[in-house]
């Protein structure tokens, strides 16, 4: 059971609108800042005992420069926020050169191995990692209205960083979503039949710029959970997305049953889009546009696992092997 502490945090979190995934990860990391200070009150603490923690993390604990950063993003949170005393902005502490891995990918037959092997529940959100390059909490955030038909695109709004994408659409899965709209449809007049229902979430301003659309089909989820819940800020009856978990375990047993010998996770689909992309002759840059990087830097690591790369490069003794070996 949290502590009320981390209660606390977690309700102000939520009413700024955090999203989930951010709201489990800064409380881990605060919980495990407090558990290395002995149970310590962060309001005893500050610069000196956040350092000792961050160099902790590299130098006992060997984690990776994103691991550390998400360390520091959480406690310069809890020390702005919460304990109204910002850290210093000349924090000194070992930052972590643990190397970046290179993204595991699938080949082509892979991808269609595990696509055969995907169970129906979840093949279309699958199907949207891959065939679009998105990640998983974008796709299963998208709205039936993110889906744009006519020119074949989606619509992402509020992605990670902040990001509003425009990403291609497979038209081989147009069928699919048309099906899928319809279940949404009728999820949709089940919910309105019950009085308890307050419409799906929206997001704070469009909430009161249009009051009556949550319960428009066009506002529901893509991907609907299949059950009502309680929206934790709101505490109203709501029919959220399917959790993530569903969609992550969908994936790893289809690999599984694939014989697929690689550490596959819904992140691997986006990877093996963006280099399936390149692999056909699409610029970089327009891979770079399709999965919302800021920075063209972040997608030339896909360059490294293509045969254009170390791996495409003939070697000199290729050329003479075969008179000598």
């Amino acid at each position: 059971m949290k502590s009320l502490f981390l209660n606390m945090i977690q309700e102000h979190m939520y009413s700024k609108r955090y999203a989930k995934s951010t709201i489990e990860a800064y409380l881990f990391w605060i919980a495990a800042y407090i558990r290395f200070n002995n149970m310590q009150h962060p309001s005893c603490m500050g610069d000196t005992e956040v350092e000792l923690y961050l160099n902790h993390l590299v130098n006992t604990q060997n984690v990776a420069q994103g691991t550390q950063a998400q360390a520091l993003n959480a406690l310069s949170f809890l020390y702005k926020e919460i304990i109204k005393d910002p850290l210093s902005l000349s924090l000194n502490f070992v930052k972590s050169e643990r190397p970046r891995k290179l993204p595991v990918v699938l080949t082509q037959t892979e991808v269609t191995a595990l696509f055969k092997h995907c169970i129906t529940k979840h093949y279309l959100a699958c199907a949207l990692l891959y065939g679009s390059g998105m990640r998983l909490m974008e796709a299963l955030r998208l709205r039936v209205q993110d889906i744009d038909f006519d020119y074949s695109c989606v619509r992402i709004w509020d992605g990670k960083g902040g990001k509003n994408l425009v990403v291609t659409l497979a038209i081989e899965l147009v069928p699919q979503l048309q099906t899928q709209i319809q279940l949404v449809d009728s999820y949709l007049q089940l919910d309105l039949n019950n009085p308890l229902y307050s419409g799906v979430y929206m997001p704070h301003l469009l909430r009161k710029k249009y009051p009556n659309h949550n319960k428009q089909l066009g506002w529901q989820y893509l991907f609907p959970s299949y059950k009502l819940s309680v929206d934790p800020e709101s505490k109203q009856l709501r029919r959220h997305h399917i959790d993530e978990k569903q969609v992550q375990r969908a994936v790893k047993k289809a690999a599984k049953d694939a014989n697929i010998n690689k550490h596959v996770t819904p992140h691997t689909l986006r990877h093996s889009f963006a280099t399936h992309l390149l692999q056909s002759g699409a610029d970089i840059r327009t891979v770079q546009v399709q999965l919302g990087h800021t920075d063209v830097r972040t997608t030339q690591i896909y360059t490294h696992v293509l045969q254009q790369g170390a791996n495409g490069v003939i070697s000199p003794f290729s050329r003479i092997g075969a008179n000598i070996c």
